[in-house]
């Protein structure tokens, strides 16, 4: 019998508890072998399980002591929900020195250390396994690095957050603004007290990197990529991105050069064409369009979170710890030094931007210095206001001028990237 520690029992815990004792017979069918949770880890009492799930007699189970599951022989599988780096870093290294394999649904943790951590669990010939890291029950980790196989990746790109994406969804549809409709993903549970994460491009940006270290072998951490959220995003950005023939929508995107083999990441709020399949996912929905080689573009589409989504997404891969004889060698990458990204200021792009001017006359200004851009409209438009579409230029060119603007008395009101 393979014995499992869930360590960390709140909304992904809980539903891990839950989603085994449901489908256990099924699960164990398809682990071919008999399961059972001997552990719930704990780091305060939460008598509240105990009326969740009466006739489980989870009481039985709490364990207050990490090193009791460590030392534990018994224990094959942990599964980790905890979420953060500290402690989850050190208990997760931990049980993988000691032989027992790791179903986690941390992004944060595999973002940072993931090429550590893999490579402990291939010395010990145990696995890590994180499908429920990116997309919560959507799955991606396990296309990417088996059906997906035999493709050069080149290019990811995908809404990776249904928080902002549902903020955004009802600026877009009901004239939203964004404080509002934050208030709302709050009031509605879709949004944390403290929604820095999502809606700073923070949880996006984990995921992507996540993504991009499986796709091309080496570590990319978070703090080594451009990163900006949507809370600068305004009802009038999104007016103008109607008129221009898209939507506003948070991107996590990486993307291989051919020639010098550099990786270009960001996440970003970026105006996304009506043609692109992204433009559709809506709500709390995530998508995310990978381009192979041998393929063409694929897109995986699902809930990227909630309690029952990422416990099953967790479930299965507990499914393919208690199948697997040695180490899953197809997932796995190197750790890294930042070296393999581009430089993006030198990368051309096209750019939304939004001005407001001094007097209206600046306007054939800002039409002679911007000669080959897409102006564009909205209802109730003031005349000192201007909003265009720019032609491919890099960030670099694009800052020269945006001086120069600052020097004629035209100021900056909106700057977004053109997916």
């Amino acid at each position: 019998m393979k014995k499992i520690a869930v360590l960390g029992c709140g909304t992904v815990g809980s539903g891990v508890v839950e989603v085994f004792y449901k489908n256990r017979s099924s699960i164990q069918k398809k682990s071919g072998c008999d399961m059972d949770i001997k552990y719930i880890y704990l780091r305060r009492a939460h008598p509240e399980l105990l009326t969740q799930y009466p006739d489980l007699h989870l009481e039985e189970k709490f364990c207050f002591d990490f090193d009791t599951i460590a030392n534990d022989p018994e224990i094959n599988i942990v599964v980790e929900v905890m979420g953060g780096i500290d402690p989850a870093y050190h208990f997760v290294k931990t049980c993988l020195q000691k032989g027992k394999s790791v179903a986690t649904a941390n992004k944060e943790l595999i973002a940072n250390k993931g090429a550590e951590l893999l490579s402990i669990a291939k010395q010990n010939h145990v696995n890590i396994l994180f499908e429920a890291s990116v997309g919560g029950g959507i799955p991606i980790i396990r296309p990417l690095h088996q059906c997906l196989g035999a493709n050069e990746i080149d290019d990811i790109q995908g809404i990776l957050n249904g928080t902002t994406n549902f903020i955004l969804t009802k600026m877009i549809r009901e004239n939203m603004n964004f404080a509002d409709a934050l208030s709302l993903a709050q009031k509605l549970g879709y949004a944390e007290a403290d929604p820095t994460a999502d809606v700073e491009g923070l949880d996006a940006c984990r995921k992507i990197c996540i993504l991009a270290s499986l796709a091309y072998g080496k570590q990319i951490n978070p703090q080594w990529v451009s990163c900006e959220g949507i809370s600068k995003i305004t009802a009038e950005d999104v007016e103008y991105a109607k008129d221009w023939g898209g939507v506003i929508k948070l991107i996590g995107k990486a993307t291989r050069d051919e020639q010098t083999q550099k990786i270009a990441m960001m996440v970003a709020p970026m105006f996304v064409p009506q043609e692109s399949q992204l433009s559709t996912v809506d709500d709390v929905f995530n998508g995310i369009l990978v381009t192979g080689d041998a393929t063409g573009e694929v897109l995986f589409y699902g809930k990227g979170a909630g309690k029952l989504p990422t416990a099953s997404a967790v479930m299965s891969d507990v499914i393919d710890c208690a199948k697997a004889t040695d180490t899953i060698d197809t997932l796995y990458w190197e750790d890294g030094d930042g070296s393999e990204l581009a430089d993006l200021s030198l990368l051309p792009s096209r750019f939304y931007l939004r001005f407001q001017m001094q007097y209206s006359q600046q306007l054939s200004w800002l039409e002679h210095s911007f000669c080959h851009a897409e102006f564009l409209a909205r209802k109730n438009q003031p005349q000192t206001e201007a909003a265009l579409v720019t032609d491919s230029m890099t960030p670099e060119h694009l800052d020269l001028l945006l001086q120069s603007a600052k020097k004629e008395g035209i100021t900056l009101l909106s700057k977004i990237v053109v997916l």
